[in-house]
C-alpha cells in the first residue's frame, strides 16, 4: 500500500509540466556529466587509439606517478591553489562590500544603472577580455603601456606579456573585475529581502551604518556567504581555462606563474596526446574536489549548521 502511494504521489498528473521542464536539463546532465564518468579508465591506461579503449593496456597508477614526479607538478599546483584561494577570499571581501555599499543607494534608477555596469564584464568571453587587456598592454599600441614609457616607468622595448612579475596582480584584478559584479548582485538580493524593522530598532538603539552593517546584514548573507564558499572550494584545484590560457595568449615566457592544472592538460593533450596523463589529472581534480566540499562543509556545518549545505 505504502508503494502504492508513493507511485501516486510521484506521478501526479499536475506535476507533469514541471517534469517535461526538468527533461531536457537532467537528459544534459546524462550525456555531458554522467556517461563520460566511463572514460576515467583512461587515466589507468596506455591508450592506444587504433585498439580503443577497451583494448588498451592497464598501467595502473602510472599515468599519476608521471603526473606528480614530473618538474612542473609542484609548480601547476601551487599556481591552482594559491590563485584560487585569493579569487575565493578577494572577491567576497569586495562583493559583499559592494553590495552593502549599493544597498545605501537610495536612487532606484542610479542604482539599477549601477548594477548593469558591474554585471557587464561577467557576460563577457575570455576572448573579449583578452582583447581589452591587449588594448592597455600591448607590446606597441598599449594605453598602459604607451602611459608607463612616457612616465619613464618602464623601458619602451618592454613586452608586458614576458614579464612574470605582472601577471600575478593582472590575473587577481581581471578575475575581480569580471567576477565580482555577479556576486554582488547575488548578495544584494538577499540584502534586499531583509526586514526593514531591523534597521529601525538599530536607529532608534542609536546604530550606525557600519554597526548596521556589521550587526544585521552581515549575519543575514552568512547562509549564501556559507554556501558560496563551500561551492569554491569545491573548485579550488581547478584553474578558470580561460583566464590562464586565453588572456595570457599562453606566452611561454610567464608558464611558472600562470600555468595551472587546466592549461597543463590542455597542453599534455595538444601537444604530448598524453590522452592518460590528461584524464589522470581531471580524476585527481574531481576526487580532490569532491573531498574538499564534504570537510568544508563538515567544518562550516560544526560552526554554523544553518550555512551548510547538508
Amino acid at each position: 500500500m505504502e508503494l502504492t502511494k508513493k507511485k501516486q504521489k510521484w506521478f501526479k498528473k499536475e506535476d507533469i509540466p514541471l517534469h517535461l521542464m526538468a527533461l531536457p536539463t537532467v537528459i544534459w546532465l546524462i550525456i555531458f556529466c554522467y556517461l563520460p564518468i566511463f572514460g576515467l579508465i583512461m587515466a589507468f591506461q596506455d591508450l592506444n587509439i587504433t585498439t580503443g579503449i577497451l583494448g588498451s593496456r592497464f598501467v595502473g597508477l602510472k599515468n599519476f606517478e608521471f603526473l606528480f614526479t614530473s618538474t612542473d607538478a609542484w609548480i601547476i599546483t601551487r599556481n591552482t591553489v594559491c590563485y584560487n584561494l585569493v579569487f575565493i577570499i578577494l572577491n567576497m571581501v569586495l562583493a559583499v562590500t559592494m553590495s552593502l555599499l549599493l544597498s545605501e543607494v537610495h536612487s532606484r534608477i542610479y542604482a539599477k544603472t549601477l548594477q548593469t555596469i558591474y554585471m557587464l564584464p561577467y557576460f563577457l568571453s575570455w576572448a573579449v577580455v583578452m582583447i581589452v587587456v591587449s588594448a592597455f598592454i600591448h607590446y606597441d599600441y598599449g594605453m598602459v603601456k604607451k602611459l608607463m614609457v612616457n612616465l619613464g616607468l618602464v623601458d619602451k622595448g618592454v613586452d608586458f606579456y614576458q614579464q612574470r612579475g605582472l601577471w600575478p596582480y593582472l590575473l587577481v584584478f581581471i578575475n575581480a573585475w569580471k567576477g565580482v559584479g555577479y556576486q554582488t548582485v547575488l548578495y544584494l538580493a538577499v540584502i534586499s529581502g531583509i526586514s526593514h524593522e531591523y534597521y529601525e530598532a538599530a536607529v532608534l538603539d542609536g546604530a550606525t551604518k557600519l554597526q548596521q552593517a556589521w550587526y544585521i546584514t552581515i549575519p543575514h548573507l552568512r547562509l549564501v556567504i556559507g554556501i558560496s564558499i563551500i561551492l569554491a572550494m569545491g573548485n579550488i584545484f581547478r584553474g578558470d581555462f580561460g583566464l590562464f590560457y586565453v588572456v595570457t595568449k599562453d606566452s611561454g615566457r610567464i608558464y611558472p606563474v600562470t600555468d595551472v592544472i587546466d592549461t597543463y592538460i590542455y597542453r599534455a593533450l595538444t601537444r604530448l596526446s598524453n590522452v592518460g596523463m590528461a584524464t589522470a589529472a581531471g580524476f585527481y581534480q574531481s576526487v580532490v574536489g569532491f573531498a574538499l566540499i564534504l570537510t568544508v562543509n563538515a567544518v562550516v556545518n560544526r560552526i554554523d549548521p544553518d550555512s551548510a549545505m547538508f
